[in-house]
């Protein structure tokens, strides 16, 4: 979704992979399914950002874990801590209807396109733009899993690789950049 500031496309973002996690799709949803458990990311700029927005979106406030969009009731544990940044989390596990358990992994940008290596994933939520580094990253974690990217961002930095891939098909986007 590439939309205004302040529009709820976070909520929108969190909203669908919190269904996919869990399997709590509602009776109208008439988009993609998963009849099974899932591995996701989820992602913003930095690592406070994804802290005071993602997380916060997610779970709830830190001593109110399952008020956010995931229910409490499918949370399993006590999710992990991140190391290095006050009250971030890193995982949590969420109950799937069919009796598995999905992960959650919070990530940052500011982590560095590394960081995004080397491991297949069901979905990647992103919030706020990324760059062409990390987003090819995330699309390469999904090849073998034929997943899911989720990405919402007001487009800031203007016409950018990213944003014309969304706009215009591929030929029109390499040849506006040319």
């Amino acid at each position: 979704a590439i939309a205004g500031n302040r529009c709820g496309k976070t909520v929108l973002s969190c909203f669908e992979t919190s269904v996919h996690l869990s399997g709590l799709y509602p009776n109208w949803w008439e988009g993609r399914r998963f009849n099974r458990p899932v591995d996701w990311w989820a992602a913003s700029d930095t690592s406070e950002t994804t802290r005071d927005i993602l997380q916060l979106e997610f779970l709830g406030k830190l001593s109110e874990i399952g008020t956010g969009m995931i229910p409490k009731d499918c949370i399993i544990g006590e999710p992990t801590k991140r190391r290095g940044i006050a009250d971030a989390i890193d995982t949590v596990q969420i109950k799937h209807v069919s009796g598995g358990i999905s992960t959650l992994a919070f990530k940052s940008y500011d982590q560095g396109r590394e960081k995004f290596q080397g491991t297949a994933k069901d979905g990647i939520s992103l919030d706020e733009e990324p760059s062409e580094a990390i987003y090819f990253e995330c699309l390469t974690r999904l090849m073998t899993t034929n997943g899911l990217m989720i990405c919402t961002f007001t487009p800031l930095s203007g016409m950018s690789e990213i944003v014309m891939r969304y706009l215009y098909d591929k030929e029109k986007a390499e040849a506006a950049i040319e």
